[in-house]
């Protein structure tokens, strides 16, 4: 071998190993692997680049399946909706549903209820042959609309949501409690559902009756204060806190239980509607109020129920109608605390305080369901009964349709929610159970085989 062969072998040939060790005075122990030769700088940097490129794959990899569907990923993932419809009762089903179904109704027909009341409110605050200031539909919402705007037609709408979300929960809890009650006294459907719907009507009245009264006062208040009020000339109330406030404070604890009477008489109409309803909507689905929602055989219910809705409801407010008006003229009266001071904080005054006592001894002018059933008939004739029926049809014939709509969809979702919670959380168990198995069999075979 030549001298340039030589030096070429030589340069081209990696570090002798007991070379390198003696020259940095490490002794080489026998049997001992030389220690590995060390790649040429271009070939570690073209490795760290392949090595960055996967890792950067990898990641994007990663990330695009993080952002996929989780449900694709996982069908028996069980969601947080099943998971709640799995531990809830049926009465926090039936609490739920009626809460959103009261709501819902309540935002709806908030200018028909408006509307309704002011008809019905309007005889109590002017003297007999008084040119009435509301006239129909149509002409009640132009006045409410001129003075007041939209304002107007949504005036009430707090008590009417605060007032709707307990009533209706109260109100289909205890039904469906009652109807399992009182299975255990009789078999007849008609007897049961009418015992219910009395039942959960009077707890439901009881419960929210206050928010009622105030609802009603601020529906039927008119925009414009009297400069000199008097016992029976209209309040004016800023919102619902400010006539809970002034009613407590200038009328007492009575005045939220104004119409309760006449309230508690009006529970025949839910004693109509509701079994009608419920005899209705069996007739055309073949399903009770809210029943079989998570049967797969079971038949379309929304054209049966909106039907069995706007029959049920029409007939119990034809045959209930003038109690509701009743109930309306002893909710919007004053119900004054007698006193001097009291008068005085009103405005009512006068120079030798007759007027003033004049007022405080004559008392409210409607004194019971009977007393205003009289005074009516004798001021007003029997129209007065059915004053606003129209525009209460139109309003209570809408939000029963909607609070029963909306209450059968809620109850069919969350029975639907439980029903495949259950069976995802089947699904899970079985797969674990056969994992735990196979886990299982090879240390089996393996004693075995020992």
């Amino acid at each position: 071998m030549s001298t340039i062969d030589t030096q070429h072998h030589i340069s081209h040939s990696g570090p002798d190993p007991a070379s390198s060790a003696a020259e940095y005075g490490v002794r080489s122990l026998p049997g001992a692997r030389p220690p590995a030769t060390f790649a040429p700088a271009n070939s570690v940097t073209e490795e760290l680049e392949e090595t960055a490129a996967a890792g950067q794959d990898i990641t994007e990899e990663m990330i695009d399946s993080a952002s996929a569907d989780p449900m694709q990923e996982d069908p028996n993932r069980i969601t947080g909706l099943e998971r709640w419809a799995m531990n809830a009762s049926d009465s926090q089903f039936n609490a739920l549903a009626g809460a959103v179904g009261g709501f819902m109704s309540g935002v709806v027909t908030c200018p028909l209820d408006v509307i309704k009341t002011k008809l019905q409110a309007q005889g109590a605050g002017q003297h007999v042959g008084q040119p009435r200031m509301y006239n129909g539909l149509v002409g009640t919402a132009k006045v409410i609309w001129r003075h007041e705007g939209i304002r107007g037609m949504y005036r009430g709408l707090g008590p009417i949501i605060m007032g709707y979300l307990p009533t209706w929960a109260v109100w289909f809890t205890v039904y469906n409690k009652s109807k399992i009650w009182l299975r255990q006294y009789t078999d007849k459907p008609i007897a049961i559902n009418f015992g219910a719907s009395i039942i959960a009507g009077a707890s439901s009245t009881i419960a929210t009756n206050p928010i009622w009264v105030i609802k009603t006062r601020l529906m039927s208040q008119s925009a414009f204060q009297d400069a000199r009020p008097s016992m029976h000339s209209h309040w004016h109330y800023k919102s619902t806190f400010d006539a809970a406030r002034k009613m407590y404070t200038t009328e007492g604890l009575l005045s939220f239980y104004s119409g309760l009477t006449p309230a508690l008489l009006g529970l025949s109409h839910v004693a109509v509607q509701f079994p009608t309803y419920e005899f209705l909507k069996t007739k055309f689905t073949g399903q009770g109020m809210g029943g079989a929602a998570g049967d797969q055989n079971a038949k379309p219910s929304f054209m049966g129920t909106f039907a069995a809705s706007v029959l049920s409801k029409i007939i119990a407010s034809s045959a209930t109608y003038p109690h509701e008006v009743i109930r309306t003229r002893l909710q919007t009266q004053r119900r004054p605390i007698p006193g001097q001071e009291h008068l005085q904080g009103l405005g009512v005054v006068s120079k030798n305080g007759a007027e003033s006592n004049q007022l405080a001894t004559s008392g409210p002018k409607y004194r019971g369901v009977v007393s205003t059933f009289k005074i009516m008939l004798k001021e007003e004739g029997w129209r007065a009964f059915y004053a606003g029926m129209g525009t209460n049809m139109m309003r209570a014939v809408p939000a029963a349709t909607v609070t029963m709509l909306t209450y059968e969809y809620v109850m069919n979702n969350l029975k639907q929610a439980r029903k495949h919670g259950r069976e995802k959380l089947a699904k899970v168990a079985e797969a674990t159970a056969v994992k735990a198995e196979s886990v299982e069999r090879p240390e089996i075979s393996s004693s075995t085989s020992s």
